[in-house]
């Protein structure tokens, strides 16, 4: 049996668990995070901007089944499906077909969903939920090489541009190479000299980019995301923008420090908030969201004040605490003895050691 029929032979069991805990008779899984994890990183997304594809799984105490249509199925069987699930393929024009085997083969019974159907279906557990965001060690290792490959898309990008691009340009240049290395671009983020300091969240413009700007991935790659951000500057840093990105690398470093198994979201949040205002930034923390965990979504978990969920061991997380005109961004997971990996580390790109870990610093040209 190969690796990825092993990791899926576990998540069945952990799926019949929940079965099992909740006296359901099937669960349905249609979310692109979910049907990812369940797969062991397959892909059912056609429309990358939807948060479900072009099939769903279904399991019962029984059996495991892909469901999906006639346009889709021999693809999934040729490239995507690990062997431990049989197919239902109904016609595209008839989805009632569907809904009426997922009925049969549940005896009418209590089927629970990720994305439930509204007095139809029921919510998952918690404890499903929970497994989903904690990696298996083959999950860990399909996340370092997406991660590695976002960070040298990332680098190789930013050594090419140059300060007459435009905002646009820039951005297709990053989903362009993300797709060379086989990575969904869901999320590239551009911000040129001008618009830098006046938003967070800069989607790209056709204005050109000038003398620096900032580009963010959230990169996907058998369902997981890597995220980053990272900043060039055509020219010397100047005085005042080299102390804003160092104001934030120590903001960062507290909230590292303090990610241990354990530790909650909001403690972490807490953290973040004590030290933006330490370094003389006290509104800082609502200007922006912080990060969280991540995995198959690019954020599972966003901190805020009265997120209690607990970090864990193989539980992936990105911070991103920013400044006007200043952010930074990795994607890093606990390790079992409680230190932090960073999966976003590309040894390429310039970086200055903060707290005991290397960080990135903007690339000057």
């Amino acid at each position: 049996m190969n690796q990825h029929s092993e990791e899926v032979d576990k998540k069945l069991n952990l799926i019949r668990n929940a079965l099992s805990e909740t006296e359901a008779q099937g669960i349905r899984i249609k979310g692109t995070d979910w049907f990812s994890w369940a797969t062991a990183g397959a892909s059912h997304t056609v429309l990358l901007t939807a948060e479900t594809g072009v099939a769903e799984v279904l399991v019962t105490q029984e059996n495991a089944w892909i469901l999906t249509n006639e346009i889709e199925a021999q693809r999934f069987k040729d490239e995507e499906i690990p062997a431990n699930f049989q197919f239902f393929i109904y016609p595209w024009a008839d989805v009632s077909q569907c809904e009426n085997f997922i009925k049969e083969v549940t005896n009418g019974g209590k089927v629970l969903s990720d994305r439930p159907i509204p007095h139809v279906e029921k919510r998952l557990p918690p404890s499903l939920q929970q497994h989903k965001r904690v990696m298996m060690p083959s999950e860990l290792e399909r996340y370092r090489q997406v991660g590695r490959k976002a960070s040298e898309a990332m680098t190789e990008v930013l050594k090419a541009a140059n300060s007459n691009w435009t905002e646009y340009q820039l951005a297709g240049a990053g989903a362009e190479a993300l797709w060379a290395r086989g990575l969904h671009p869901a999320l590239t983020l551009v911000a040129g000299e001008r618009r830098l300091p006046l938003y967070r969240h800069a989607t790209p413009t056709g204005e050109k980019i000038g003398r620096q700007a900032m580009l963010v991935f959230c990169a996907r790659g058998y369902g997981l995301f890597a995220n980053l951000t990272r900043f060039v500057v055509f020219d010397r840093l100047k005085d005042e923008d080299a102390n804003l990105h160092r104001h934030v690398r120590e903001i960062e470093a507290e909230a590292l420090n303090f990610c241990q198994p354990g530790t909650s979201l909001n403690a972490v949040y807490d953290v973040l908030a004590n030290a933006y205002e330490k370094h003389g930034f006290p509104n800082a923390i609502r200007e922006h969201h912080q990060g969280g965990t991540t995995g198959y979504l690019a954020r599972e978990v966003v901190a805020n004040p009265t997120t209690t969920d607990t970090l864990e061991a193989n539980m992936a997380m990105a911070w991103n605490p920013s400044l006007p005109g200043a952010k930074i961004e990795d994607t890093f997971v606990i390790l079992e003895d409680g230190k932090l990996e960073n999966l976003t580390l590309d040894p390429n790109w310039p970086s200055i050691e903060v707290a005991g870990r290397l960080r990135a610093v903007p690339l000057e040209i």
